[in-house]
């Protein structure tokens, strides 16, 4: 995966939006995180899926069929950089709602959970 961004601007929704859709117990939105194992063993969201950037190589040509191009796919990081670059190369992919969580998983503890340690 290359560090660019180029392309179509990428829908970003805060953590207070993703609270309600979590607590709406929403099935049909995907939720991607792609922080790394042991950001997880510190600090997750129940019902997220871990694709770590760092695995890139050894999920990237599964994603067609573990997720569904046209449902909305939310992607979580730490503070929202390799989420958005995750998106970008969701859309490349041919997803067609794709949505970055702005601030990650820091901005998540801050303003909405502050039970989930911070680091």
């Amino acid at each position: 995966m290359t560090g660019k961004t180029a392309g179509q601007p990428i829908t970003q929704i805060n953590v207070e939006e993703l609270a309600q859709r979590l607590s709406a117990k929403d099935t049909s939105v995907q939720l991607v995180d792609v922080r790394e194992p042991q950001e997880l063993a510190i600090a997750s969201i129940e019902g997220f899926v871990n694709l770590p950037l760092s695995e890139f190589a050894e999920w990237s040509e599964q994603v067609p069929t573990l997720f569904n191009p046209h449902a909305e796919t939310l992607v979580l990081c730490h503070h929202g950089i390799r989420s958005a670059q995750m998106c970008q190369w969701l859309v490349d992919q041919g997803f067609t709602n794709v949505k970055n969580i702005a601030g990650g998983i820091d901005a998540y503890s801050l303003l909405v959970e502050p039970t989930i340690p911070q680091y």
